[in-house]
């Protein structure tokens, strides 16, 4: 791997105009989903990137992408993903893959670089599908029988990519081949364009939960059916979510969304008599969320006999937060501008779940409107630049220093 040292914004532009087709519709936004022709196209993309600047591209049994050095591991790796949300914008998740591979390309020590499958879930809810499956952290009952709109199951849609769903469990053997990783992203918040820099070294993650929600009721006639004898499931669902927020709300760093809601039978004329909704909340303490939870729940129960309808929930998930690699996090501050920020992040990505098991750290870029999972996200390639060669400073550091 040669070249020169400094990582330019047109060296990344060139590489991002290569893959930035994929998906891209005519109104600028981008639709990558997991496990589909738009995937299998970032796919021959990676190998062919990997196999131009002398790295082995490779695949292993989760469908995570590497592009690992000729000489032996374990070494140190960088990367994000190449999948996208619908509709989303072109640098989620691909900006850290091609900053990865313009670092590789330059550095003077063995560098990998990991593009993680379907990091956001989006066709199959199934975030950080390649990154958990790396660690063992996949449920490999529940998430291989998940139906994406179609009808199409995740097992069906992985054995048509070529993966063999049933060797899933097989992936975590790969990490073995890691010393850390660090991912680069953008900044998903206006907290770096208001402070007024580049980039900024990543604290850790805060803590994240998912609650699942079902409100059942009875469905009637919307016309002929009294206030008194109605069963309303969408009324109280929506009760629901304003106790939510109202619950959030007594927490000053807390963040809520009701993130989505089905109604059946979905008929203008019919009191609805279900509803199913998702409730998304965030908080740097674990104990503020655990604490919204409690409080969601008992309000619920309340609201629910009120109503005269049944109400049930489940965690379909919970991340308690994480702290990055405290070697790393140094490495990095050191490495970009003087007086770089570092933050908390507020949304889960491939290298919180590695760091369950592996030194890892991440380092944002940039995004002056703050504008995420969107076309009109944006950032400036100069500023990725920075944060490129702050990461292959970094990294650099760690790997002349024996760390991880």
């Amino acid at each position: 791997m040669a070249g020169d040292a400094v990582i330019t914004a047109a060296d990344l532009e060139r590489m991002l105009a290569e893959v930035e087709p994929i998906g891209l519709d005519p109104s600028g936004a981008t639709t990558r989903e997991a496990w589909t022709e738009e995937d299998r196209a970032t796919r021959e993309w990676f190998m062919d990137t990997a196999s131009r600047i002398g790295l082995e591209p490779r695949r292993d049994p989760a469908g995570n992408l590497w592009a690992t050095p000729r000489e032996p591991g374990p070494w140190w790796a960088c990367g994000s993903h190449l999948d996208s949300v619908r509709r989303g914008g072109r640098f989620d998740g691909a900006l850290g893959v091609v900053a990865a591979f313009a670092a590789a390309e330059r550095a003077e020590f063995p560098l990998a670089v990991v593009s993680f499958a379907d990091e956001e879930g989006a066709r199959f809810n199934t975030p950080t599908f390649g990154s958990r499956a790396l660690v063992g952290a996949l449920d490999l009952e529940d998430v291989p029988a998940r139906v994406d709109d179609g009808g199409v199951t995740l097992a069906a849609a992985l054995a048509e990519a070529g993966i063999d769903p049933a060797g899933l469990g097989s992936a975590p053997a790969w990490l073995e081949k890691l010393r850390g990783f660090v991912e680069l992203h953008i900044d998903q918040t206006r907290t770096l364009a208001e402070a007024g820099f580049a980039a900024a070294t990543v604290d850790g993650l805060a803590a994240r939960m998912r609650l699942q929600a079902t409100v059942r009721g009875q469905a009637d006639h919307a016309g002929t059916t009294r206030a008194s004898e109605r069963h309303d499931a969408l009324a109280a669902a929506a009760r629901v979510i304003v106790a939510a927020e109202e619950e959030a709300g007594r927490y000053e760093e807390m963040v809520f969304t009701p993130a989505r809601i089905e109604v059946q039978p979905n008929a203008a004329t019919t009191v609805p008599a279900r509803a199913d909704l998702w409730l998304d909340a965030r908080a740097i303490d674990p104990a503020t969320v655990e604490a919204w939870r409690a409080a969601v729940l008992d309000r619920a129960r309340e609201i629910a006999r009120a109503a005269a309808v049944e109400f049930e929930a489940r965690t379909a998930s919970w991340s308690p937060g994480s702290e990055f690699d405290p070697a790393i996090r140094a490495a990095l501050a050191d490495a970009l501008p003087p007086g770089s920020p570092s933050v908390t992040c507020f949304a889960g990505h491939d290298a919180g779940v590695v760091g369950t098991r592996l030194p890892t750290g991440m380092v944002f870029v940039r995004n002056e409107g703050g504008i995420s999972h969107a076309p009109q996200e944006s950032v400036t390639l100069a500023d990725a630049a920075v944060a490129a060669n702050g990461m292959l400073t970094a990294l650099t550091a760690l790997a002349e220093g024996g760390e991880g």
